[in-house]
């Protein structure tokens, strides 16, 4: 990466940190994905129980592969033999320890914009979970909320709809059209601009672009 990006990259990412720490998060800049993995690690102590929703993020910096391999118990969906066991696994990651996942956007203050089909990962950043952890790419990062909300919409939506093969008009003209369709994935929008519990959000932003 060019290294005027990376200048500009760590001078807002530690900018972004503080506005999350002004919102009740923590917040931490890793300039790479190494250091990311490090510090997400570090965060949760061996034996915890750990859930993680729908992110490539998470999978990227080797985060979930560490988790599966290491001294943890873990609630994985995609091991489920059947729907009822993937539906219990769901319920159970709402009193894990730990939480992972990623976002759709952030604003530059510090709002994270995360939009979903089934609710599964919003429903459980906004509350269950003792911790939540997201690794957040520095693409991922918007103006403000309304442009955090439109990247959201009409960037990472549309990818995730041709990731999944859905049927619906983003994923045929990649942008939003703020549809109905039977397989949209705009079913939810969680705005989280504070956290009532002190640090029980985490966000690690990373010098690198991840995810969708």
């Amino acid at each position: 990466m060019d290294e005027n990006r990376v200048k500009r990259n760590k001078l807002l990412g530690e900018r972004i940190v503080k506005s999350l720490e002004s919102r009740n998060m923590e917040g931490f800049y890793a300039e790479t994905k190494e250091e990311a993995l490090k510090k997400a690690l570090q965060w949760i102590p061996e034996g915890s129980s750990v859930a993680w929703g729908g992110s490539m993020s998470i999978a990227e910096i080797g985060l979930k592969q560490a988790v599966c391999e290491g001294n943890y118990r873990e609630y994985d969906r995609s091991s489920a033999k059947d729907a009822e066991e993937k539906r219990q696994m769901e319920l159970a990651a709402y009193d894990c320890d730990f939480f992972l996942t990623s976002a759709n956007a952030i604003s530059e203050d510090g709002v994270i914009v995360n939009i979903d089909g089934f609710a599964n990962r919003v429903s459980a950043i906004a509350a269950g979970p003792r911790n939540v952890i997201m690794i957040v790419g520095m693409n991922k990062v918007a103006k403000d909320v309304e442009n955090a909300m439109s990247r959201a919409r009409n960037e990472a939506a549309p990818i995730n709809a041709q990731r999944f093969h859905l049927d619906t008009p983003c994923s045929k003209a990649g942008t939003c059209f703020d549809c109905k369709s039977p397989d949209t994935i705009c079913c939810q929008i969680l705005i989280t601009r504070f956290s009532k519990i002190p640090k029980r959000i985490k966000v690690i932003l990373v010098n690198d672009g991840l995810g969708f």
